[in-house]
């Protein structure tokens, strides 16, 4: 099967990146052949590049949307499989010549600010339907950007992304979270498929346990108040504040977090963004992963990731967590009321017992070999097959025409 991959950007720091670095070999090595468009231009100093050898790339700024149609025309697309995609007028041009898959990673389409969380009076989940009646609410309560323009732009962003549904020739997500939030959205259930995503490949057996382990407790991702890294850092201070903390990557709360963890005294390093080797180092390296994030996040693969490398996780139990972490198996759930007090806790009762520490970890690998990446692969296709099939019927069918 020839398949397009669509996504704005070839290279970045974020899960969609990591997912889709994974994913296109593995593609490759089932007998696929894969090309990616991206809308922005490269950023080769990102640390997760999708492409990798042999993968024709097409570049929609830097060639013009008319000039890179031409060359998907020559690729000759089976499917296109479209991930984060801000130019909607590159799914609207692909879905009117090809069958399009469509994978939601986020809230797009179905939020205003795509977070389907608020900041005021604290950050916490939303629940509330997508629709006009958002507009009400997005600045009180700190939906997105403290700016009119952005809430109306951002408002008819989503309205075009969601009126999209209906053209996709089927749509994915990662959970069954994310499933019932497309249901509620109005997209018909045979028409939204959940398929988990898979732990890393190739993840060598961990040489140490959890006593040799130089890292108490590991947190990758943006810095953002989505993500939680202030939670974190309050969990610490209050319940472990002697632990030996790495908060990898970056954003607009690292320098607040940092000063925070001087103010405190605690011993947290913060390294920036990092990949492959040094990333997978940390991930063996630590004791616990941490996924404090207080927005429902649509699966959490840094989890799992973290799992095959046999270090359990601790996180809120919010959106499609849930699915993956199974609290006492492979590590610890945390109900979002609980706050920084209850992740604390939570995080000092798995350093502090080291056998539960050994059945945790046992369990978090386990878990990990359950989300393969083949197992992933074979329902992928068997989606994009149905896609393509039902869009060569429907093109024989005169009343289509």
């Amino acid at each position: 099967m020839r398949i397009l991959i669509a996504n704005d950007i070839a290279a970045g720091a974020g899960g969609v990146e990591s997912y889709l670095a994974a994913l296109v070999p593995a593609l490759q090595a089932a007998g696929h052949t894969v090309a990616l468009l991206h809308d922005l231009p490269v950023d080769a100093a990102a640390p997760v590049h999708i492409a990798r050898d042999h993968v024709p790339c097409i570049g929609v700024r830097s060639e013009g949307l008319d000039a890179a149609l031409q060359r998907i025309r020559r690729f000759a697309p089976d499917v296109c499989f479209s991930h984060n995609m801000g130019a909607l007028d590159v799914d609207n041009a692909l879905v009117g010549e090809w069958p399009v898959v469509k994978m939601l990673h986020g809230h797009f389409g179905t939020c205003v600010s795509a977070r389907r969380a608020v900041a005021f009076p604290q950050v916490r989940a939303c629940a509330r339907e997508f629709g006009a009646a958002c507009l009400l609410h997005y600045l009180p309560r700190r939906c997105g950007a403290a700016n009119p323009r952005v809430m109306i732009d951002e408002y008819r962003w989503a309205r075009r992304q969601a009126a999209l549904f209906s053209r996709y020739d089927s749509m994915i997500v990662a959970s069954a979270y994310m499933r019932e939030a497309c249901l509620r959205a109005g997209v018909a259930g045979e028409r939204v498929t959940a398929i988990p995503l898979f732990a890393p490949l190739d993840v060598p057996p961990a040489t140490r346990d959890g006593e040799a382990r130089e890292i108490d407790v590991l947190m990758l991702g943006r810095l953002t108040a989505l993500k939680g890294p202030d939670v974190l850092l309050r969990a610490i201070a209050e319940h472990t504040p002697s632990a030996r903390v790495v908060i990898a990557g970056d954003g607009p709360e690292r320098t607040r977090l940092e000063r925070f963890a001087d103010t405190h005294r605690l011993h947290v390093r913060f390294p920036g963004w990092v990949s492959g080797a040094d990333r997978d180092a940390l991930l063996r390296d630590a004791r616990v992963v941490a996924v404090p994030s207080v927005w429902p996040e649509p699966f959490g693969l840094v989890g799992l990731e973290a799992g095959a490398f046999g270090t359990p996780a601790v996180a809120f139990d919010s959106g499609g967590i849930g699915e993956w972490l199974r609290d006492g198996v492979n590590g610890r759930l945390v109900h979002p009321s609980a706050g920084a007090e209850g992740f604390g806790r939570a995080i000092a009762a798995v350093l502090s017992d080291r056998d539960a520490w050994t059945r945790l970890s046992a369990g978090a690998r386990a878990t990990g070999g359950e989300f393969s990446v083949a197992r992933h692969v074979r329902a992928l296709v068997s989606v994009f097959n149905r896609a393509a099939a039902c869009r060569h019927a429907g093109s024989e069918d005169p009343a289509h025409v």
